[in-house]
């Protein structure tokens, strides 16, 4: 099934001269931070949907004050979400500090202004059971969609890689069967994961399956897509875990690459692996946002307790 076309984009207009102040403080950017494509793109829409109101009022970044961007801020908070208004304040917020560190404004008017306060919402997964069901569903399925379909999931659980590192991911290391591989993250730092048995087994039933399809031979990816030498996409690959999902009489509104991580992250918890050992499975720059899995599963965190604390059992 071919992925679904991506959503036509506004096209904003701006002076060039802001466009080359944009330009040049997102260069800055991926040069510091090793920031992702993504990232890269949506700040720059957030700058230039912050210079377009600021034309509109025939002022520029280098002059505005901070009762005036405080009130265009004000303006966005009906329109966007906390996460996405927190984002674009954090964009504008660096923006205005690179143009104080190249003295092309002598004052940073944003610098005390606070971001939204955003909810903690608790990562979503799927239950050990509910994984099974999607690994046994797709086992049934000899077709080749559904030996990719199995191997992709045991990959996914296998490792709690994200689904663009999935993507990337060559078939080299499997030919070889090596039971850890290295995966480059976010920020092109390279991590490395293990895999498991099943895991193992499903890519050697895929990669047999996949070099009988001439298409697929000469390209390096585990998982092509056979057009314009890329590999599969990751809107392919969501739509195939929700195709199966369906088919697994498991509620396809709970099912993404994302919540396949999350699910790992979550078993490995349950079973007692340790936050730091996690945090570098997952490739988390910061240990607060392993943490956040501490708090999907209350009784797992009683159960610590009443198991190894010397006190427990005394009455």
């Amino acid at each position: 099934m071919p992925p679904k076309a991506e959503p036509k984009t506004e096209l904003i207009e701006i002076s060039p001269a802001h466009q080359h102040l944009i330009m040049e403080y997102l260069t800055a950017m991926k040069a510091e931070k090793q920031i992702s494509v993504n990232t890269v793109a949506a700040y720059q829409s957030d700058l230039e949907q912050f210079v377009m109101a600021l034309e509109k009022r025939q002022l520029t970044v280098l002059s505005v004050s901070l009762d005036t961007a405080r009130a265009t801020m004000d303006g966005w908070a009906d329109q966007l979400s906390a996460a996405s208004l927190s984002r674009r304040i954090s964009a504008i917020k660096g923006f205005m500090a690179f143009l104080v560190a190249e003295n092309k404004r002598y004052d940073n008017p944003l610098q005390l202004f606070d971001r939204p306060a955003l909810g903690s919402s608790l990562p979503k997964s799927l239950s050990e059971k509910e994984l099974m069901q999607l690994i046994h569903c797709a086992e049934q399925d000899n077709s080749i969609r559904g030996v990719m379909s199995l191997a992709i999931i045991e990959i996914l659980y296998a490792t709690g890689c994200r689904v663009s590192e999935l993507c990337q991911l060559e078939a080299s290391p499997f030919r070889h069967r090596r039971q850890t591989i290295i995966i480059t993250g976010k920020g092109k730092k390279e991590r490395m994961v293990a895999l498991t048995e099943s895991a193992l087994q499903a890519s050697e039933a895929w990669l047999a399956m996949r070099d009988q399809v001439p298409a697929y031979i000469a390209l390096p990816w585990l998982f092509p897509s056979g057009r314009q030498d890329k590999p599969i996409s990751r809107q392919y690959i969501y739509t195939l875990l929700r195709d199966l999902a369906i088919k697994a009489g498991i509620n396809p509104e709970k099912m993404s690459p994302h919540v396949l991580r999350h699910s790992f992250a979550t078993h490995m918890l349950n079973r007692g692996a340790d936050l730091r050992s996690l945090q570098l499975l997952l490739g988390h720059a910061d240990i607060s946002t392993t943490e956040i899995y501490t708090k999907t599963r209350d009784d797992r965190l009683m159960g610590l307790v009443k198991d190894t604390h010397p006190l427990a059992d005394e009455s």
